[in-house]
């Protein structure tokens, strides 16, 4: 998008679009049912509990009607630090009952969003990056706004734009490589689509970007190695509609055949 202030304005529009193709909010087994219906890329992270801070990721391609088919290898991914938990996305909230099936997300719990989600803009502290995406060069001023009480939350603005006062309290600058001791995490990235509308407290600012180590974890965002995220911005076609999936293995098994979900080796 051209201004940062702008940069979620596809993402929500994106959102909606899919929304547009979904029906009722019950469990259902038809494909026009879907939400993500007619998405042709798919980016798959499993983990082995709601609490492993760990995972593997997948990813996958069709045309048409056609099934899921892998277009990659599986590649070790780091989660939040206290794993993951239901997220607000293109899904409807598994319950038993009129409980969630798992833990759900709240800002600041260090828990990375579960569910299926809209792949939005690319980012990163390049002019440009070979990708499909969208693609947002980030600047000093730019901050993703992580306070619930703010108008702004979950948003990436510009401080020269919406003015300091509204970014002094956010605790995630853009630029961390020039705000946080040259941190590289952000250098390349792309937004995860939870929480498009901002509802309070429900988490912020999700995204997958670079790890600082394999050994470590986030504080709610998918990360990965720089040759992974590389070959995955390449990959990504946001006229493929591509969406992220992240569950614990044994949820993505108990709902793979309902959210017509590509069948995962062992």
């Amino acid at each position: 998008m051209p201004t940062r202030i702008a940069m979620h304005r596809w993402l929500l529009s994106t959102t909606a679009l899919l929304l547009l193709a979904g029906c009722a909010r019950r469990p259902v087994a038809g494909p026009e049912a879907i939400r993500w219906q007619h998405a042709r890329q798919l980016v798959v992270v499993t983990t082995s509990d709601w609490n492993a801070d760990h995972g593997t990721l997948r990813r996958f391609s069709r045309a048409g009607g056609d099934d899921w088919r892998s277009a990659g290898t599986a590649i070790p991914v780091v989660i939040g630090r206290a794993g993951a938990a239901w997220g607000l996305g293109l899904h409807d909230m598994p319950r038993d009952g009129a409980q969630a099936t798992g833990p759900v997300k709240q800002e600041g719990d260090g828990r990375s969003p579960a569910g299926v989600f809209a792949i939005g803009e690319a980012f990163g502290y390049a002019r440009t990056v070979d990708t499909g995406l969208p693609y947002a060069a980030m600047q000093a001023s730019d901050y993703c706004i992580d306070v619930s009480g703010s108008p702004l939350y979950n948003r990436i603005v510009d401080a020269n734009v919406v003015g300091a006062d509204a970014v002094k309290d956010s605790t995630e600058p853009m630029r961390r490589d020039l705000h946080v001791d040259g941190d590289q995490r952000y250098r390349q990235g792309f937004v995860i689509e939870h929480n498009p509308q901002g509802k309070p407290a429900a988490g912020s600012c999700i995204f997958a970007h670079l790890w600082k180590s394999p050994d470590g974890n986030t504080a709610g965002c998918t990360a990965m190695d720089p040759a992974t995220m590389q070959s995955l911005l390449a990959w990504l076609d946001a006229r493929r509609q591509p969406v992220f999936v992240l569950l614990p293995r044994s949820e993505y098994d108990r709902l793979q055949a309902a959210w017509h979900l590509p069948t995962l080796e062992p």
